[in-house]
């Protein structure tokens, strides 16, 4: 039977973005071309990295990471973007270092992104999921036509949102074949130790003793629904009390009304959050080795969390 058979839907709901024209404004300023260009880009590699065996960098980590920025955020291919930069260094930078696109493309694949501290000072409300990008492969129309006639490679993204501030605070790419909860750690990872959690909310795919064993070892609160059949756990097993008490808030109450007494719903924003990564950055990836492709998605990471500090939106429902 349908799911859309077995039971009546809600209403949908209506919502007003309060700070329109603060939101308005930083939509426009996405596009702006005005750059500021730290002094760090200017100086060589070989100076802001360990000395090593064999030939010096001449271009520095930051020089790399922004012209990389640069290119994902105007949708550019290695030799347009190194073209790009020239134009920058003609207009307004006459010292401004421009690596070539055969640099970009190897430095890239060692590339370790700097992404600005975002910490608010509270208690961290993170969510959680993960989405597939496409490497290789026949757009969706093409395939439900068709049918398949090319290999289809994915990758998938695996991105950690701080629900109170908006920005995406761990990101981690894995191959296709790795499932959600086996990511989980590494995500909790990227959160500094010495900064709090107070919530990690996912869908069921998370709901295993290895996620709710490494929530509970950073002091946090699962939100995460047991899944169908889901059976009590022994006493004493990491995160047992409140999954055994979420099972029989389930039975008694139903797991809609659940989902709306803990919270559960904020998870939402993460499926948003993926929306506007695949929209605002694309959904396949440029790069074709595996290096370069998590330094790509680390680079679309932290365009979105500029993108969101100029503009998020204030919602609420009127009816």
């Amino acid at each position: 039977m349908r799911k859309d058979k077995r039971k009546s839907r809600e209403p949908k709901g209506v919502y007003r973005v309060r700070n329109w024209t603060e939101y308005n404004a930083g939509l426009i300023a996405r596009g702006s071309l005005t750059m500021w260009i730290d002094e760090s880009a200017f100086t060589s590699g070989s100076e802001t990295r360990p000395v090593k065996r064999g030939r010096p960098q001449v271009y520095s980590d930051p020089v790399i990471q922004a012209v990389l920025t640069l290119k994902h955020v105007y949708h550019l291919t290695l030799r347009a973007a190194q073209g790009f930069v020239q134009s920058l260094r003609k207009l307004a930078f006459g010292d401004l270092p421009v690596p070539n696109y055969t640099t970009l493309s190897r430095r890239s694949q060692e590339l370790q992104v700097t992404l600005p501290e975002m910490s608010s000072g509270d208690p961290i409300h993170l969510v959680i999921d993960s989405t597939g990008v496409k490497v290789f492969g026949e757009g969706e129309w093409k395939v439900r036509k068709h049918g398949y006639s090319k290999r289809r490679t994915w990758r998938k993204v695996h991105l950690g949102l701080d629900v109170k501030t908006g920005q995406i605070r761990a990101a981690l790419m894995t191959h296709q074949d790795v499932d959600d909860a086996s990511a989980l750690p590494g995500l909790l990872a990227q959160i500094p130790t010495d900064e709090p959690i107070d919530t990690v909310g996912g869908d069921g795919a998370y709901d295993t003793k290895q996620c709710h064993k490494v929530i509970d070892g950073r002091s946090a609160t699962p939100s995460i629904p047991p899944r169908e059949g889901a059976k009590p756990w022994p006493e004493g097993t990491p995160g047992a009390s409140w999954r055994n008490e979420a099972i029989n808030g389930i039975a008694r109450d139903g797991r809609d009304e659940w989902k709306k007494h803990s919270g559960y719903h904020r998870r939402s924003l993460i499926e948003n959050t993926m929306y506007r990564f695949k929209t605002l950055t694309g959904n396949c990836l440029s790069a074709r080795c595996i290096g370069s492709q998590a330094t790509e998605v680390a680079i679309r990471v932290g365009i979105i969390n500029h993108m969101v500090t100029l503009a998020r939106p204030q919602s609420a429902r009127i009816s």
